[in-house]
């Protein structure tokens, strides 16, 4: 951060402000403190007669992978409606939502990844702008070594196996770094 977004001073500082308990940046002239709090990315998980509704990015990060519909939380979205935007945006599906169905903490890049249980209301999706296609697939096709992150990866192995028997429990979870491959 070079400026205060408040009053445009450069005299800005990154320590723990009076009356805090972590560093943060604030402003020295004028003495707003600059608070940065994770950001929410919203998903869904649709499906259509026993098929996976997946994406294949067209964005970085991890362009040209697979994921769900997902994307960050818009200011004034509940989760539900931001999910349900998000699966439009990429997939061009409409989705009835069920339950909140995994929340995984990714403290490490100060995000919060949350997923619903979906139903496609008719069965008609095409790529949005962020995908370079969007496919529907039975479990035992989903191209696993192409997954685009942990979370979604783990939300569908739980999902595969929850639907084998019939029980669909919210799942709180941490994930931490992705591992580097030399």
């Amino acid at each position: 951060m070079n400026f205060c977004s408040h009053c445009g001073s450069s005299h800005l500082a990154f320590s723990i402000p009076q009356g805090d308990t972590n560093p943060r940046f604030w402003c020295q002239d004028c003495n707003t403190i600059h608070y940065q709090n994770p950001r929410n990315v919203v998903g869904t998980i649709p499906t259509w007669e026993g098929k996976i509704l997946l994406c294949r990015r067209a964005i970085a990060p991890r362009y040209g992978t697979w994921t769900l519909p997902a994307g960050y939380l818009e200011n004034g979205e509940s989760l539900q409606e931001g999910a349900m935007r998000e699966t439009w945006e990429e997939a061009c599906a409409t989705v009835a939502l069920s339950d909140l169905y995994t929340v995984f903490n990714v403290a490490h890049i100060y995000q919060v990844h949350v997923f619903f249980l979906a139903e496609m209301v008719d069965g008609n999706f095409a790529a949005g702008e962020e995908s370079l296609e969007v496919e529907l697939f039975m479990p035992k096709d989903i191209p696993w070594d192409e997954i685009s992150f942990p979370t979604v990866k783990r939300t569908l192995e739980f999902f595969i196996k929850d639907r084998q028997r019939g029980y669909f429990p919210t799942r709180v979870r941490d994930i931490g770094p992705m591992k580097r491959i030399p």
